[in-house]
């Protein structure tokens, strides 16, 4: 039986980690467990009806990433069957966001094939095990965290009242909105997980569950079809691997672009000495954030091959040619290691959320297509069946015997929170929970005019940009999760502050 130390989004999903663990669990499985709780458990961060990206390093292995995103649906349809069933919308969440909702927003979901490609090859206690404390939440309800409470404060009504089951898991009788704590029963949620546990993900791309969400998205006017689901496979690709402080880095490869632009961001300040954020180091990191945001919008998000210009932009920061131009953009994530030196980090999402559950399923489907500031695109992105942008990059670490998992959720946020995650970390050498806690910056680039958004605390340096700070740490920011083990110093883990996450440490 192995042991393992856990950080993810609830002590319910780390909890559930646990419960596996003494099932006979691996880091993976432990993962997968805890991955399903929280995706499942917080209405209106996440759902199944989403994308997952999960990287796996095990001891003596080569590490892989398990490519779970969302692609382009469609397939069969006729051009004038396109780019139609989508709202859009505003949200004054993190100083205001603008993004499509409704079934047009729908992309194909990819996090249940990812999981059980990642069970299938890496997992080793049987299927239904790791989804039995999902299925027994669900089915006797769990608490609304502050996360989710403050995320629905904003889009409660306006995307999350779209349909009718999904109103009902969020709203009390007379209308109101569930309050932090409240038991939430999302309807038939616990039955579809239950379906799933004994049927495989076959059931939700091709059974029952298929059927209801092909019908539901056509019906509204989307392009989500049968075909689309029926046809939908996980990738494993090998992962793209950064050296930062003495540590080899494994996160996503193209065609996600979240993996490049974190290699390119830690880079880009790789060769930073400091022992504290002042001014100075903070200007470097700025504009570093500020030089790899500018180059995705000119390069990546709308490139014919991402591969060729990820590595251009990697490549640029390596030599130090990206950062001459300055000198002068709903997720939940897990980290899981183990006492064989295991590691895995799933980020998964569902957008801002479409607000559409069909109706029987209890499953939220994820508006991907319409995340503006990730999907450049529009609404017909693309070939049906190709995968859109993506931010996500949950990433494994080695050195030597030690191994570190760590992601975070965020949009556009997850490369900058673990960008400055990792130097406090790997480089300036702070405790595990002082790196995740650290106040942090982000270059906002997802409006007509860049921003900069501060957490209070910093000694900020003169910038020529508008500049919004917030008076504390805040869910905006990303939600960092890390999980270390190495031999010598045993166990350490750490969830970020700026939502509440639940750890597990064996050591504690």
């Amino acid at each position: 039986m192995s042991r393992v130390a856990v950080a993810t989004t609830s002590q319910l999903a780390a909890d559930a980690a646990c419960e596996v663990a003494d099932a006979g669990g691996n880091a993976v499985d432990c993962a997968l467990a805890a991955a399903l709780l929280t995706i499942n458990t917080e209405p209106g961060v996440c759902a199944l009806g989403g994308s997952a990206f999960i990287t796996i390093w095990k001891d003596g292995e080569d590490p892989v990433t398990v490519d779970g995103n969302v692609a382009i649906p469609g397939k069969g349809l006729a051009e004038d069957e396109r780019g139609q069933g989508a709202v859009e919308i505003f949200l004054d969440y993190g100083g205001g966001i603008e993004t499509l909702v409704g079934t047009g927003s729908v992309s194909v979901p990819g996090t249940l094939a990812a999981i059980e490609d990642a069970w299938e090859n890496y997992g080793s206690v049987p299927w239904r095990t790791i989804f039995e404390p999902t299925i027994r939440a669900c089915k006797n309800g769990f608490q609304l965290s502050a996360a989710c409470r403050y995320y629905l404060g904003y889009s409660g009504d306006v995307i999350f009242g779209r349909s009718q089951d999904g109103y009902n898991a969020v709203h009390r009788d007379d209308g109101s909105l569930l309050d932090t704590g409240d038991i939430v029963i999302v309807p038939h949620l616990a039955d579809s997980l239950d379906a799933i546990a004994n049927e495989g993900s076959r059931i939700f791309y091709e059974g029952e569950i298929a059927h209801a969400i092909a019908n539901h998205c056509r019906g509204g006017g989307g392009m989500l079809n049968l075909e689309d689901l029926s046809s939908y496979r996980a990738i494993e690709r090998a992962p793209l691997i950064t050296d930062i402080g003495g540590w080899q880095l494994a996160s996503t490869p193209p065609p996600a672009v979240g993996g490049s632009m974190l290699a390119a961001m830690l880079l880009a300040c790789a060769d930073l000495d400091i022992e504290r954020w002042d001014s100075e180091a903070l200007l470097r990191l700025i504009h570093s954030q500020q030089a790899c945001l500018d180059f995705r919008q000119r390069h990546l998000d709308l490139a014919e091959n991402v591969g060729a210009e990820a590595a251009r932009l990697v490549d640029a920061a390596r030599s130090g040619r990206l950062l001459s131009r300055w000198t002068s953009a709903s997720t939940v994530h897990t980290s899981v290691v183990d006492d064989n030196s295991n590691g895995c980090a799933i980020t998964a999402s569902s957008g801002y959320g479409a607000g559409e559950m069909p109706a029987g399923t209890g499953i939220w489907l994820n508006n991907c297509l319409g995340e503006i500031e990730l999907n450049r695109r529009g609404l017909d992105a693309g070939p049906p069946g190709a995968r859109l942008p993506s931010n996500m990059a949950p990433s494994v670490a080695r050195r030597g015997n030690d191994v570190l998992a760590v992601g975070s959720p965020g949009a556009d946020r997850i490369t900058t929170a673990m960008q400055q995650f990792l130097i406090n970390f790997l480089q300036i050498g702070m405790s595990l929970a002082d790196a995740v806690a650290h106040p942090r910056v982000h270059v906002d680039t997802s409006g007509k005019v860049v921003n900069l958004k501060a957490e209070a605390g910093l000694d900020l340096p003169h910038v020529d940009l508008p500049l919004m700070v917030f008076p504390d740490i805040v869910m905006y920011f990303g939600g960092v999760g890390a999980a270390v083990y190495g031999k010598e110093n045993g166990f350490g883990v750490a969830a970020d502050p700026r939502r509440e996450g639940g750890v597990f440490n064996p050591d504690a």
